[in-house]
């Protein structure tokens, strides 16, 4: 049920990063669920680094998320 949950989760993240952050982007829902799920893991470590948290919750990852769809434009700029 984990892994399951951690998709859904991941989804409505990057969803929401992708509603935040509108443009083209390449890829399409498996992209937007792995910076769903990449979006959690790097805002779980970023609220851990600042001292705000010990997990990320919703708004760390939907930064994280933020973070990496940020980074995949420009990587796919170049």
């Amino acid at each position: 049920m984990g892994w399951i949950w951690m998709i859904v989760v991941g989804l409505v993240v990057g969803a929401v990063a992708k509603a935040i952050m509108p443009g083209k982007d390449p890829g399409g829902i498996v992209v937007t669920i792995l910076l769903g799920i990449g979006g959690s893991i790097v805002g779980g470590i970023l609220t851990r680094i600042l001292g705000i948290g010990s997990g990320p919750g919703l708004i760390g990852s939907v930064i994280g998320a933020l973070i990496l769809l940020w980074g995949w434009r420009q990587l796919k700029k170049a």
